[in-house]
């Protein structure tokens, strides 16, 4: 009985080791698996709160203007450059038009302006050379009038002297008449010698309006000296008025040239007024900045638009990426360029891409009204970061992509 006893503990013994075994492989199996997943859950952060990102370009008009044509609609696939609407262009060609004749009237003048320089020049150098020439012939004909003056002059006191000559010699002549006259009525003198002395008066009378006219005649001559002598002062003094014009021939160069820059910058501000109604006049046709698609098309035909009213948007899909709003405790190990994962919603596909960067402020600071803690009515909240990850290249060719797309990512912090 002994010895079946030892033999009966001894099979029990080995039936309960396998059991052990197993069981401690099973828990080894369920540490080692639990670490795994454990070790593979911390390396990992998602998130729901996330979608595709993009550019919505606006389109608006530069102008005023009445819409004649639209050649687009919502959810059209358009292409950058393509015409999108056209305005009216009959009020900007004939601004164009008015521009562009008000420029080649600026040209016109500038042109004469320029053309004035040298005349001016060329007019100025031939008067001040005429001018002199002028006072130099009316020098020459003051000093002739001077001296003819002069010796008219000389020739009146000369005849003037012999007038008083002759007038004493027709005073002594008429006293001998008379003398002689009482004495040969006397008979105390021959009558010859009375005839001689009647003879000699008649001629001192003819010497005397003889000198007399010398002297009328030097009288003359002087008044005509003297007005050929104020003739040449008067065209001395006209030369020299000449001269003083001519001399001022730099400040008239001056003048046509300062007349020519303002007639050059007339031409540069017309130019521009060419320029912006050309530029206007372009802006009459309005075309995509961007390829992509077509919304929120508010223009139609017959519109009149304002400059700066939004017609519509284009939204282009070669250009997006992921905006994931993360808890600020999930970024205590994320960073730029780590790698995730990202899940669609809309058709179930899962695309890769990396982190680009992190945003720099909580969405709540970014709200219109963010939250004023300086209340004291604090309550602690976790906040949301915008993380931006861009698709890794060539995953949307399709174009299978919207901006607004709920997405899951899920990034990997190793």
């Amino acid at each position: 009985m002994a010895a079946g006893g030892k033999e009966t503990t001894v099979r029990r013994r080995r039936g309960r080791l396998p059991r052990f075994l197993i069981v401690a492989a099973v828990l080894l199996a369920l540490a080692g698996g639990g670490t795994y997943f454990w070790r593979y859950l911390n390396g990992y952060e998602s998130t729901d709160d996330a979608q595709v990102d993009g550019h919505i370009n606006e389109v608006s008009g530069r102008i005023a203007g009445n819409v004649i044509e639209v050649r687009a609609e919502d959810e059209q696939f358009v292409k950058a450059g393509d015409v999108l609407v056209r305005l009216d262009p009959k009020d900007y060609e004939v601004a164009l038009a008015k521009a562009e004749a008000d420029l080649s009237d600026a040209e016109a003048a500038l042109e004469s302006s320029r053309t004035d320089i040298p005349i001016v020049t060329t007019n100025t150098a031939s008067q001040l050379k005429t001018a002199r020439s002028s006072r130099a012939d009316a020098a020459a004909l003051l000093r002739a009038s001077e001296r003819h003056l002069n010796a008219a002059q000389d020739r009146l006191e000369s005849s003037q002297a012999q007038v008083r000559e002759a007038e004493a010699n027709y005073q002594k002549a008429s006293d001998d008449v008379t003398r002689y006259k009482l004495l040969v009525d006397k008979n105390e003198i021959p009558r010859q010698q009375y005839d001689t002395a009647v003879s000699a008066a008649a001629a001192a009378v003819a010497a005397l309006d003889a000198r007399k006219a010398s002297v009328r005649e030097a009288g003359q001559n002087i008044e005509v000296a003297q007005s050929g002598v104020e003739q040449a002062n008067q065209r001395i003094a006209q030369a020299e008025a000449s001269i003083e014009s001519a001399l001022t021939a730099p400040k008239q160069v001056a003048v046509s040239e300062s007349r020519a820059k303002s007639a050059l910058a007339q031409v540069a501000e017309k130019k521009a007024l060419v320029d912006q109604a050309k530029l206007s006049l372009s802006y009459c046709t309005i075309v995509a900045s961007v390829t992509g698609i077509v919304g929120k098309k508010t223009v139609e035909l017959g519109q009149n638009i304002i400059p700066g009213e939004q017609l519509m948007a284009v939204v282009p899909l070669d250009d997006i990426w992921v905006t994931a709003n993360f808890k600020e405790t999930q970024l205590a190990r994320m960073k730029a360029g780590q790698t995730v994962r990202i899940t669609v919603d809309a058709n179930g596909r899962t695309y890769t891409g990396r982190i680009v960067a992190v945003g720099g402020a909580s969405g709540s600071r970014f709200s219109v009204l963010p939250p004023e803690n300086a209340t004291g009515n604090y309550v602690k909240v976790v906040q949301r970061i915008p993380v931006r990850i861009n698709f890794d290249a060539g995953q949307n060719k399709d174009h299978r992509l919207r901006p607004g797309m709920s997405v899951g990512p899920t990034v990997s912090l190793e």
